[in-house]
């Protein structure tokens, strides 16, 4: 049984003790009639032969409140994109599979790129904005939610309390994020637990108080790719199109939405999916990159939020980020401990010294290039530019379903 302890300044919903799951999944049934939902699923094409996806499908097929699930597939040839529609047509629900690299998408992304309009890199990032796009074309859903396609531990159970408080109109926010537990004989979220959280406490040290460094920590797991949102959040916030997409999305929640709107819910107890290689001697791959990408999108965060950065101020932010995550790693050796887990120090220190270096990389970047590569343009913006381009998208994916 969880906690039911409130944090930071972003309510926080708990498991606590036995499943609800069939009377939120009913109540969910009748507030869909009046807030339909689509289920956004980013999916590369390798995951469509994977035990972890034909287990979502399995759970999926069981849910009535969903009006239509997207797929928003990776890079696919054209083979592999008919593959995944027959993969997906066990689904019940109306589902459609958007081909991001067939030639009727690579259109429309060459002409929102002639429009002066940054599209990012292929990846997830874009291809959820794309995703939302479609959805935003058909103007009958009033929530999205989306989740991975690799989680081993799925249940339908999890896609109800991600769905609940958005959609429950008692309930009133605009965006839920999910935390859960990442533990098998050891803990996981390396990620979450040795770099973002020790940066932003050391943000913290060095800043002082800042509205958006609380809204940080205030999430459990600010790092899961789970979450739902209203529509309206889909239409105005931009994406960043690389590894420091979940970070984006909360700063520009923070930017477009009201806090007492944003919430965080437990779940899953315990969530288990594909792990990244660490890479400490290659910057550009695995967790490394993804440690590159994360601090630059939160200095960059920052920086728009007027925060001033000088040579004098990174230096202090590697070093407190050395001590804090060598206070944390501590801490966790010690909960793992407690509970029986393995826990490889070297490792753990492996991650710190990899985390401190990519700090170091990202650091150096933004000091040679405040701005960096623009955000994905909002989708408020690509229609201002490009009136019909929703109708557009809409055809070629009925199109490529065909």
């Amino acid at each position: 049984m969880s906690d039911f302890y409130q944090t930071g300044v972003v309510p926080t919903f708990h498991r606590l003790g036995g499943s609800s799951s069939e009377k939120i999944e009913a109540e969910l049934t009748w507030y869909a009639q009046e807030r339909p939902i689509a289920l956004v699923l980013p999916s590369l094409y390798s995951e469509t032969e994977g035990d972890a996806l034909r287990g979502i499908i399995s759970e999926l097929r069981q849910v009535k409140y969903i009006k239509e699930i997207v797929v928003t597939l990776g890079p696919a040839a054209e083979q592999e994109f008919r593959t995944a529609r027959k993969v997906f047509s066990e689904l019940p629900q109306k589902t459609r599979i958007i081909w991001n690299s067939g030639p009727r998408m690579n259109e429309l992304y060459t002409t929102i790129e002639a429009a002066g309009l940054p599209i990012g890199e292929p990846g997830k990032g874009r291809s959820a904005w794309m995703a939302y796009g479609y959805v935003l074309s058909n103007q009958g859903f009033d929530v999205i939610a989306l989740h991975d396609c690799d989680i081993l531990t799925y249940s339908k159970d999890m896609l109800a309390r991600l769905c609940y408080p958005v959609t429950n109109p008692s309930l009133d926010y605009a965006f839920c994020k999910g935390f859960y537990s990442r533990v098998t004989d050891r803990l996981h979220g390396r990620v979450t637990r040795l770099l973002f959280t020790p940066l932003v406490r050391s943000l913290q040290k060095i800043i002082g108080h800042h509205p958006l460094l609380s809204f940080f920590d205030s999430f459990r797991y600010p790092l899961a790719g789970e979450f739902s949102m209203d529509v309206d959040i889909a239409r105005v916030n931009k994406i960043p199109g690389d590894w420091g997409l979940e970070v984006g999305v909360l700063a520009e929640v923070y930017r477009n939405a009201s806090l007492r709107r944003v919430c965080q819910v437990d779940i899953a107890e315990n969530y288990e999916h594909k792990h990244q290689l660490l890479s400490p001697e290659d910057a550009t791959q695995g967790l490394h990159k993804m440690c590159v990408d994360i601090c630059k999108s939160m200095l960059r965060t920052l920086s728009s939020e007027g925060i001033v950065f000088s040579e004098g101020f990174f230096k202090a932010l590697v070093s407190t980020y050395v001590r804090t995550a060598q206070d944390m790693l501590k801490r966790y050796e010690d909960d793992a401990a407690i509970n029986g887990l393995f826990f490889d120090r070297h490792e753990e220190s492996l991650a710190v010294d990899t985390f401190t270096n990519g700090l170091k990389k990202a650091s150096e970047v933004i000091r040679e290039d405040p701005l960096g590569v623009p955000l994905i343009a909002s989708w408020d913006r690509v229609t201002s530019a490009i009136p019909d381009i929703l109708l557009r998208i809409r055809k070629a994916v009925e199109d490529d379903n065909a």
